[in-house]
Formats: C-alpha cells, sequence, structure tokens
C-alpha cells in the first residue's frame, strides 16, 4: 500500500492538493514534509499527537520531517477555528512555551537516523529579524487581499459584526506562507501538513512559493478529530489531556483512552498507533461480537500511554487501575497508598475534616456549570454518588477522622464510577 493510500485507510486525509501529482511526487523519491505546532500552552495536548505521529509515519516511509516550533506566529494568533481574538501573551512566555513544546515534540521523531532524520525548526529564526518594509515589499505584494478573505477561516470573522478580525490575525496567514517559503528554499520542503482548518493558510504558501520562486509544493490535511458523540476530542471532565505528566498523570491519560466510547476506539487505534492492520482489524471484530470484553480499549490504552509515558508510566497506570476498579483495597498496604500518589492519583493533604468540606476542598464538588460549592457537596452524598474507602456514604454530616482511615491516614474518595480521589490526613 501506498503512503497516500495507507493514510487514507487510516483516515488521516481530509484534503490533497492535486492528489495524482501528489501521489506521484511521493512515490518518485525521498521528500521532506513539515508541520508546525504554535506554542499556545506549557505542553502539547493529545490532539496534537495526530500530526506528530503522521510525521512520524512519513518518517518511517524513508522521508524527512520537519517539526516548525511557531515561535514568531505563537506571538500572532491564528484566527482558524477560532470565533473571537486570540489573547496575545508576553514574548518572554511565548518563548518559554516554544522551548517546552520543542523539548516535548522531539520524543516522537527520529533524530538520527540518517539522510531522512528530523529536524526542528522555530520560524522566529527568520522572522525576528525581517523589517515591516522589507516584509510588505518583499512578501506581502504576492498576495491579494480579495483571496484572503475568500479563506473560511478569515471570512467566518470578517462576516461577524460582533467579532471581525484585527490586521494582526489578518496577517498570520501571511507569516505560515512565508514558512512554507522560507523551508523550501532551506530544504527543499515540498509537503506541508496540518489540520483542515489550515487549508486556506497552506493552500496560500504554495502559491507563494510558486510566485516567488517557480517550485511546486503540495498540500494534505488531516480531518480534526472528534468523538462520535460531537464531543470535541481530547477534552475531559477536568479539562484538557495533556501530554506532559505533571498537567496529566499517566493514570489520568491511561483512563481516557481506557474509557473510550466503543464506536470511537478503532478509529482512535488506527489514528494514534503503529499496531499493524492485521491486528486492528482483529481487535475491531472482538469489539463487534464481545463488546463487554473491552479488549481494544486496554490495547490501545496500553499502546498510548507507554508511547507518551513509556513503561514506567504505563506501570503507574495499571497498578492504580488494578487498586481502584478491582474492589481489593483491602488488600493493599500502606506503602502501596503512598505509591499511589506518587504514581499520579489525585491527592489532596488535609486535617480531620467533615467529609463536605473534603469534596469541595479536593474540586469533587463541581456544579454542571462548573462551580464547586458545599450545596453540591451535600447533592452527592444524598444521592449515593460518593464512595469513602469502598462504601457508599449517605450521611452528609460524616467527618474523616484518623481512626477510621486506612493506616490512620487515607482515605479513598469516589465520586460516581470513575473519579477517585485520595485524601491523606495531615
Amino acid at each position: 500500500m501506498s503512503l497516500l493510500d495507507n493514510f487514507k485507510d487510516l483516515g488521516l486525509i481530509a484534503q490533497t492538493s492535486q492528489e495524482s501529482e501528489l501521489r506521484q511526487h511521493l512515490e518518485s523519491g525521498q521528500r521532506t514534509v513539515y508541520c508546525g505546532f504554535d506554542p499556545t500552552a506549557d505542553s502539547l495536548h493529545i490532539g496534537n499527537l495526530v500530526p506528530l505521529l503522521a510525521l512520524r509515519r512519513f518518517q518511517l516511509a524513508g522521508h524527512r520531517p520537519i517539526l516548525l516550533v511557531g515561535g514568531a506566529t505563537g506571538m500572532i494568533g491564528d484566527p482558524g477555528g477560532r470565533d473571537k481574538e486570540r489573547q496575545l501573551q508576553p514574548l518572554e512566555l511565548v518563548a518559554q512555551q516554544t522551548e517546552s513544546i520543542r523539548e516535548q515534540a522531539e520524543r516522537y521523531l527520529d533524530f538520527d537516523c540518517g539522510i531522512n532524520s528530523a529536524i526542528v525548526v522555530n520560524n522566529i529564526d527568520w522572522t525576528e529579524s525581517l523589517s515591516a518594509l522589507d516584509f510588505l515589499r518583499d512578501v506581502g505584494k504576492y498576495f491579494s487581499v480579495n483571496s484572503m478573505i475568500q479563506k473560511e477561516s478569515v471570512r467566518r470573522r470578517v462576516e461577524d459584526p460582533k467579532q471581525g478580525i484585527s490586521y494582526t490575525e489578518f496577517s498570520y496567514m501571511v507569516l505560515q506562507s512565508y514558512d512554507y517559503f522560507v523551508l523550501n528554499q532551506r530544504y527543499n520542503c515540498s509537503i506541508q501538513m496540518g489540520g483542515s482548518d489550515q487549508w486556506g493558510n497552506i493552500t496560500a504558501g504554495i502559491d507563494l512559493i510558486r510566485r516567488m520562486s517557480g517550485n511546486h509544493a503540495h498540500a494534505i490535511t488531516y480531518p480534526l478529530v472528534t468523538k462520535s458523540d460531537g464531543a470535541k476530542f481530547g477534552k475531559s471532565a477536568g479539562g484538557s489531556i495533556w501530554l506532559d505528566a505533571h498537567l496529566t498523570s499517566p493514570f489520568k491519560f491511561y483512563q481516557f483512552w481506557l474509557n473510550s466510547n466503543d464506536a470511537d476506539v478503532i478509529k482512535f487505534l488506527k489514528i494514534f498507533t503503529f499496531l499493524e492492520k492485521e491486528a486492528i482489524d482483529g481487535l475491531e471484530s472482538v469489539n463487534k461480537d464481545d463488546p463487554g470484553s473491552r479488549q481494544a480499549h486496554r490495547i490501545l490504552a496500553q499502546e498510548m500511554t507507554r508511547l507518551v509515558h513509556g513503561t514506567y508510566g504505563l506501570d503507574a497506570a495499571e497498578r492504580i487501575t488494578m487498586g481502584l476498579f478491582r474492589n481489593n483495597l483491602a488488600d493493599l498496604g500502606e506503602s502501596d497508598f503512598q505509591q499511589l500518589a506518587l504514581d499520579g492519583l489525585d491527592s489532596t493533604n488535609l486535617q480531620e475534616v467533615p467529609l463536605i468540606d473534603a469534596l469541595v476542598k479536593c474540586g469533587l464538588a463541581n456544579t454542571p456549570k462548573g462551580d464547586i460549592t458545599r450545596g453540591q457537596a451535600r447533592k452527592l452524598i444524598q444521592s449515593k454518588s460518593v464512595s469513602v474507602n469502598g462504601f457508599k456514604e449517605t450521611d452528609p454530616d460524616r467527618w474523616l477522622r484518623a481512626e477510621e482511615a486506612l493506616f490512620r491516614r487515607y482515605f479513598l474518595i469516589q465520586k460516581g464510577k470513575k473519579t477517585h480521589h485520595l485524601v491523606v490526613l495531615d
């Protein structure tokens, strides 16, 4: 199967520019492909794994990947997929986030494998010394405003009288196009990959390369991943699922994948893992014939946690899962409870306190609107939604006291079926 057909089979193709030419281009020699990541946070999230792993697939097929970190474009903000202006971040913060993301993204590519070794670049390197006049004269003259406002990401904002779009964000397309031109000149990069919301920016880069140098370039976009219920992918009740273990513990990360909807699990196995097609087809059959086995879910959780957090992180996640969900707290020793917090289970140190207050302090008493209140804590207890050390709790006036704690220190609070929190008495 060709690389392009493989991408289609995995559900990684939304659009391509001139597919027949792109196919011939890929099959006639080694190519250089790039994808950009703007530093909007200190960590990448699981949605960023789609392009990261796509670059890895290109590399495994013999092509050279370039990972671009947007130290410059990150200071502007991409209007794509947003209904309002992005808040501009301080230069120092952007620089810090750029370095964090560069270090994180480097884990997923091979930088020492010969002629197709990966490269990391930062677009601040070729933009910070570029004067406004030079940029307008040498680059801006190739862009038609008439054409730019027809791009979906811009048009939607222009047509919204309440929001509009600033010149700052309007210029993002020009900056990203110039990135593509620079990489084409420096590294003979001829393919850019991005999310489907980046189509307008990428094709503008293709046009700029053709006008400034006469070279041909290509575009591939992948569909933005969504869940089968329409919910945004990469979010949980606790917020985004980050790749940084300090922001999303290996246990939480493991649980996110383990709790994938039955309708999503095979799609996720295709997009995010490197399992052979036969293995995924086998898991799909088991998922249809015996969905209760959740074999596909476990394999997905194991593969993804090992990929992002390594074998140690996977072992920690499975150790917590065994302790919490197999109802064998009595089999856990004091060192096991100490390890639960070290392994990444959410924990809070408290003095002896009413259970209601513990739910509030641990952030478990959140209302549908996101508020955390004592009233919501009382409601959870009265509705039998809270367990303490494996037993349902119905008394709103219950205190968490040392004499009732496991090893006189630990209370494992469970809200609903999936949310656990360890209270450690000081």
